[in-house]
């Protein structure tokens, strides 16, 4: 029989813009998870380890400040644009599109002003909440208007985030969540997590971190977690590609299936018992070790490597990379994906 979720909100503090944020928590007898609408964020979760004992395993903050001025992504859904689009620059239709530069020479997380700035709107559905933002057309120089829901819900032991976009003209999108998780329940030591991965190949990286354009085989390399391995075991190898990222920050073209949503990951943490599997209808997902981190997001975490991030996605670069999967949308064919985090101890 499955566990009843409560849903309960909370106003949650003001955006310097005066815009109202709203917390809504969703809580069952295995799971707690918390969502801001500045983001649609994923603030917090929570989960029982082996003895039993609830646990904070994902990084972030109990309050609205330190999420305003910190670019970590903490939580926060992820658009237009995940990951990196190099120069900033794509084509469509015969037409140059500029996004503004944010990470070196190229856009990242859908430029300066993605979806993670944004207050999102919100309601209640059953067994959690569903988030909702419009981005007009032009906005960070994407073309079209895109209507984007995120609806996140608890049932059982899995939390689920199920996205719809939209658009009024051919446009690009590829979303995604940023969360950063450490299953240790106390935001201990990274390096033992256990991870698999279900791929057989990742995209390899340039010296800005965008992909070559190749599906090179993670076999004899860092990156082969096909089967479990520490993440730290290898995270300061001098292999070309981990030395570029500074650790991991690779995306892992995954396994096909006979079913749409399939494992993608799953990751242990010995100590506590805990076990995350993740579950997607991506075609990619990006492995990152929190290389970046540097200590100035005031919350759980923060420092280089306290948290490691799945994001599922589509492949980086995607526009300028015609053999990868299309992240283009039309009117008539909104994009929809699924994601799911299942939580155990044992």
């Amino acid at each position: 029989m499955s566990s009843i979720t409560q849903v309960q909100s909370i106003a949650w503090g003001t955006t310097p813009q005066g815009e109202s944020v709203h917390l809504f928590t969703l809580r069952n007898a295995q799971v707690e998870a918390s969502i801001a609408t500045y983001g649609a964020r994923l603030t917090s979760v929570r989960t029982h380890d082996r003895k039993g004992r609830m646990g904070e395993i994902s990084l972030g903050a109990d309050e609205l400040a330190p999420y305003l001025t910190n670019t970590s992504y903490i939580g926060a859904t992820i658009g237009r644009l995940g990951n990196r689009l190099a120069n900033g620059r794509f084509t469509l239709d015969g037409t140059e599109y500029q996004i503004p530069l944010n990470n070196g020479p190229n856009a990242l997380h859908g430029g300066p002003i993605g979806f993670d700035r944004k207050v999102w709107a919100a309601k209640e559905v059953p067994d959690g909440v569903e988030m909702s933002y419009v981005s007009p057309d032009g906005e960070m120089g994407f073309p079209g208007t895109l209507r984007v829901t995120v609806r996140y819900t608890l049932t059982d032991n899995s939390l689920r985030l199920d996205y719809e976009a939209s658009c009024d003209k051919s446009t690009i999108v590829n979303l995604t969540n940023h969360a950063y998780w450490n299953l240790t329940g106390d935001m201990g030591d990274l390096s033992h997590h256990v991870l698999r991965l279900n791929s057989e190949s990742f995209t390899p990286i340039n010296s800005t971190l965008i992909p070559t354009g190749e599906l090179r085989p993670v076999e004899n390399t860092p990156l082969d977690f096909r089967t479990p391995k520490e993440i730290g075991l290898r995270w300061d190898s001098d292999d070309e590609q981990v030395q570029l990222a500074g650790g991991y920050d690779h995306n892992h073209v995954l396994a096909s299936a006979e079913e749409p949503l399939r494992l993608a990951a799953e990751v242990t943490e010995p100590v506590s018992g805990r076990t995350m599997q993740v579950f997607t209808t991506e075609p990619g997902v990006q492995f990152y070790s929190g290389n970046f981190l540097d200590g100035s997001f005031q919350g759980r975490g923060g420092k280089r490597r306290s948290g490691f991030c799945l994001e599922t996605q589509h492949f980086p670069d995607s526009p300028n990379q015609p053999e990868f999967p299309s992240v283009r949308i039309e009117p008539n064919a909104p994009l929809r994906s699924t994601t799911v985090h299942r939580f155990s101890a044992a």
